[in-house]
């Protein structure tokens, strides 16, 4: 079992033994997607990086509370106080109503997460259903005298917070730094200081998405609905909140300065921060214009694609490498996650079928013993999968007969499987399913075909149907018993 689970937190920039604020209880604030546009592989990551945390959580006994948020309001162009609604700018632009916007991409974000099998959080809150308790934590910073109303939006002043607080704690930057990367435009801000930050914001005439609050008709700040959202679900100070290493400045930076300012109190202890996904180098993402849709991926639509990929090969791609390190995109990364994924299934189906021995010449107990050491180590899954494959490397050596397992380590070695791969890895048999079924027939039909030219002693031909197989990655295996097939 888990022993001492070590997570790598950002604030701290080390590794610290986790403790949860209330015994074997998590609290766990992951940032969700802006609903937008059409869900890509930017989005999975942190989509299967927490799925894998929560899981593992769950695991090692902890009661969880799994909070999600979706942004339907307030996030502009750019991340920036000014400009146009993400949501709205596609709802204008494809003349609907937002909410439609935000239906239909939600959907699709859900339909995603369920094909790559992440668990759902145990709350999703939106941001336009918690209006109120933003405006009353805008109200408590303004009382606090930390932020300023000016022309019917309210800011947070960044300079009187530092006064009191170090603002710049999670990302290391300190406010001279911060300065230097801002400017006013022409003297037009209405701010005190380039480095004040929206919490509220007047809205104009056209601007669809708005409410009345204490300062006029406007919308929050898109920093504020995971302070308040945050607070309302999980309390002023919990245990784990994640996200991209994007989110880090200034939302993240933005989020411990407005729960400070306006409850005295640190919101988290463990920060947590996946990192990106690349493109030629380049992080992907909607705003950059090189992202591949996850559905893109699924069906292999896109022009970057040489083939479509399972959600099971894109989650193993991702789970390969820590979640602290870029992964870049390429079709071969993908085809040797492919081959990998399929490797461990096939070795789970195997596992199912061995027969024990009188003795075992395998210590199974030391298998498990590592891959709880590699979850209990800022939940390391490309070490974890290392493991497993040399698990799989015992596997297939019992069922050649070069190594055996007594009717316990078996046993053993089934529950092990289970738990790391299915279980907290979140791996499942993409065996099943239509596509796969039509494989299988089709395999047998050749695999039937194979065998009468090898019984009309036709072996060149046989031969050959063996050799072309093997160069699109599939494998035959003769045997006493027959012929049979599997993905190399």
């Amino acid at each position: 079992m888990s022993k001492e689970i070590q997570i790598y937190n950002t604030l701290t920039r080390k590794k610290e033994v986790f403790t949860s604020i209330v015994e074997n209880h998590v609290g766990m604030y992951v940032c969700g997607p802006t609903v937008y546009g059409d869900p890509h592989l930017g989005h999975a990551r942190p989509g299967i990086t927490f799925d894998v945390v929560f899981r593992y959580l769950k695991h090692a006994d902890y009661k969880v509370r799994y909070v999600r948020n979706i942004t339907d309001a307030g996030h502009l162009e750019n991340d920036a106080d000014e400009g146009e609604d993400k949501i709205v700018k596609r709802a204008r632009l494809e003349q609907l109503e937002p909410m439609e916007i935000v239906q239909f991409f939600t959907i699709s974000y859900h339909s995603a997460m369920e094909k790559l099998n992440c668990l759902p959080p145990s709350i999703e809150p939106r941001a336009t259903g918690h209006i109120i308790e933003q405006i009353e934590m805008i109200k408590g910073i303004l009382e606090n005298g930390f932020a300023y109303e000016v022309n019917g939006s309210v800011y947070l002043d960044v300079n009187k917070y530092n006064e009191k607080y170090p603002y710049g704690t999670l990302s290391g930057r300190n406010l001279e730094d911060t300065l230097e990367g801002t400017r006013d435009l022409d003297g037009q801000s209405e701010k005190k200081s380039p480095v004040d930050f929206a919490i509220w914001k007047k809205a104009s005439a056209e601007h669809i998405m708005k409410w009345r609050s204490p300062w006029g008709e406007g919308f929050p700040g898109w920093h504020m609905e995971c302070s308040a959202m945050g607070q309302k679900y999980l309390g002023r100070n919990f245990d784990i909140h994640g996200g991209g290493m994007d989110l880090v400045f200034p939302h993240h930076e933005a989020e411990i300065a407005q729960s400070n300012a306006c409850n005295d109190c640190n919101p988290v202890n463990y920060w947590m921060h996946n990192n990106m996904i690349t493109v030629d180098g380049k992080k992907m993402g909607k705003s950059l214009g090189n992202f591949i849709n996850l559905e893109e991926f699924f069906t292999g639509s896109h022009a970057k694609l040489e083939r479509a990929y399972s959600p099971m090969t894109i989650r193993f791609f991702i789970l390969q490498a820590h979640y602290r390190s870029t992964v870049d995109f390429s079709n071969a990364a993908l085809q040797a996650a492919e081959k990998g994924f399929n490797k461990l299934m096939n070795a789970m189906e195997t596992l199912q079928k061995l027969e024990p021995s009188e003795k075992s010449t395998y210590d199974v107990n030391e298998l498990e013993q590592n891959c709880y050491a590699a979850m209990d180590d800022d939940f390391n899954t490309p070490i974890l999968i290392a493991h497993l494959f040399d698990g799989v490397r015992i596997i297939n050596s019992v069922k050649d007969g070069k190594e055996s397992l007594t009717s316990s380590n078996l046993e053993k070695l089934k529950n092990v499987f289970t738990a790391f791969v299915t279980d907290i890895l979140g791996f499942i048999s993409t065996k099943g399913n239509g596509e796969n079924d039509l494989t299988n027939e089709v395999m047998e039909l050749v695999l039937k075909l194979r065998e009468n030219a090898k019984k009309n002693k036709d072996f060149k031909s046989a031969d050959l149907i063996r050799d072309e197989l093997d160069k699109t990655g599939i494998q035959i295996k003769d045997s006493r018993e027959g012929s049979s097939w599997k993905l190399k």
